[in-house]
């Protein structure tokens, strides 16, 4: 079993990297901040949803138990908005998202959370009217305007995650066209009083709906209960959302809110800030209509630190293509070979430098998930995986690295599950393509480029193109 004491990870909370230590041994309570659903979720989005599902798979390899809340804001100015020009009710027109979602979640292979909370849910509403009505309580909520705020000059911690000086916290508030009876400028509102054409819920302080920040802090102390162990959510919420969740949350109960804060980079496409101006905001549904294989789109967004940005490409994914028809090939062969010996990747006795490779990967994710690192590491089992099988007697060693790899990727979960992608072992292609690559190959090899030519042409003309690397070639169906 892992050690569970070795894992470190930044905390924003204090901004160092330091010990991960839940409130329990043996369990992980994780709060992950959710899409507001006003539209479908983009790469930029999941970037941060894959690293946090890596995380959760992580914790569960060293032998915790992870009780998992995603939350979906779904009312909201853009909510409204949204459903009013749909002309639908607003549950049926978030609920579409919601979907759209959890399509995309899956294709990517991101396990499912235990708890998928939605703002509009009765129980979470009146969660937050209890919560409001503590902090009125307290003195540190106030009513203007029919709209409840909450009085950030009544916290003194306020600005703890972010280090955000006041000028700073001005500029970056969130303002709301009904904000402007607030008693200072930095105040946030809990409770949006009552308007014509947006849904309303009573409650003892007047009719209205909740505000964007109140939503998480009162989801996440209903599920998870206070101080509870892991929040998770991109760099774009540390100011002000989930600074804003600590001050209501820790001036009602008392308590610390979270443990550990974790946040996620970034992501850019092609070296520039993805918008939908500039026509580079993709969503996963696009990029497999396009072609490209979940496992690629999976495999990219992993690849790189989770606290450094990630420069999408098109390129990068046909690269990832590579990689991972790569090691789906050695596992498919692998396994083949095994079984032709009797031996079986899934008992296989890992050799001596299969177990340290494996030390290597865990190091390697112990020290801040540093997902790069750690990917080293399945190819590194991979080449000496590849150098077995073309051993004499090498079927046994083989599978052991094959086991190696199949327990790295229970962490990475890029491998074996890219329905769609088609390597050149893959023979739902034509009975001959094995061949003919492994021919066209051998042609490039002795620099007969007119036979290599020759084939590749007449494969295309076939509709089957192929994509060479120098770690590979993959194949793909044309599509007309």
């Amino acid at each position: 079993m892992p050690d569970k004491s070795t894992l470190r990870l930044r905390n924003t909370l204090g901004g160092r990297v330091e010990p991960f230590q839940p409130g329990s041994a043996d369990e992980v309570r994780m709060y992950t901040c959710g899409l507001t659903v006003y539209a479908r979720g983009h790469i930029g989005n999941f970037r941060t949803f894959v690293a946090q599902d890596i995380l959760r798979r992580y914790l569960r390899f060293k032998g915790y138990r992870v009780l998992q809340a995603m939350n979906f804001t779904d009312v909201d100015d853009k909510t409204i908005r949204g459903a009013a020009e749909a002309g639908e009710p607003l549950r049926d027109y978030t609920t579409r998202y919601i979907e759209e979602f959890f399509d995309d979640a899956d294709a990517l292979g991101i396990e499912r959370a235990e708890h998928y909370p939605r703002a509009t849910d009765q129980e979470y509403v009146e969660a937050m009217i209890r919560l409001v009505e503590r902090l009125l309580e307290n003195g540190i909520a106030y009513e203007a305007g029919g709209s409840i705020y909450f009085r950030v000059t009544g916290f003194p911690r306020y600005g703890q995650l972010s280090g955000a000086a006041a000028s700073d916290r001005l500029a970056g508030a969130r303002v709301d066209s009904d904000e402007y009876d607030k008693e200072d400028a930095q105040d946030f509102v809990l409770w949006k009083a009552a308007k014509d054409g947006e849904p309303v819920w009573e409650a003892p302080f007047g009719p209205g709906r909740p505000g964007w920040h109140l939503e998480c802090s009162a989801m996440g102390l209903e599920l998870l209960g206070s101080g509870f162990d892991l929040h998770c959510g991109g760099v774009d919420l540390v100011f002000p959302h989930h600074e804003n969740e600590i001050a209501q949350s820790e001036a009602a109960t008392g308590e610390p809110f979270v443990r550990h804060w974790f946040h996620c980079e970034h992501l850019l496409v092609d070296g520039r800030k993805m918008s939908k101006s500039l026509g580079n905001q993709f969503t996963v549904r696009e990029l497999l209509e396009e072609g490209f294989a979940p496992a690629a789109i999976r495999h990219l967004l992993a690849s790189v630190h989770y606290r450094q940005q990630l420069n999408f490409t098109k390129a990068g994914l046909r690269q990832a293509e590579v990689a991972i028809s790569r090691v789906d090939e050695f596992l498919r062969r692998s396994d083949e070979a095994a079984a032709r010996s009797g031996a079986s990747s899934d008992d296989a006795e890992l050799p001596a430098e299969a177990v340290a490779a494996l030390v290597r990967f865990e190091e390697a994710l112990d020290d801040d998930l540093n997902t790069s690192k750690a990917l080293a590491e399945v190819f590194i089992a991979l080449k000496e995986g590849n150098r077995a099988l073309h051993s004499p007697e090498g079927a046994v060693e083989a599978a052991g690295w094959a086991a190696a790899i199949r327990r790295m990727n229970s962490v990475f979960g890029s491998f074996e599950m890219s329905p769609g992608q088609e390597s050149a072992g893959d023979m739902e292609g034509p009975p001959d393509l094995e061949a003919l690559i492994r021919e066209r190959q051998e042609a490039r090899e002795r620099r007969d480029f007119a036979r290599a030519d020759e084939i590749r042409d007449g494969l295309a003309a076939r509709g089957i193109l192929l994509e060479d690397s120098s770690s590979g070639t993959i194949w793909r169906r044309r599509e007309d």
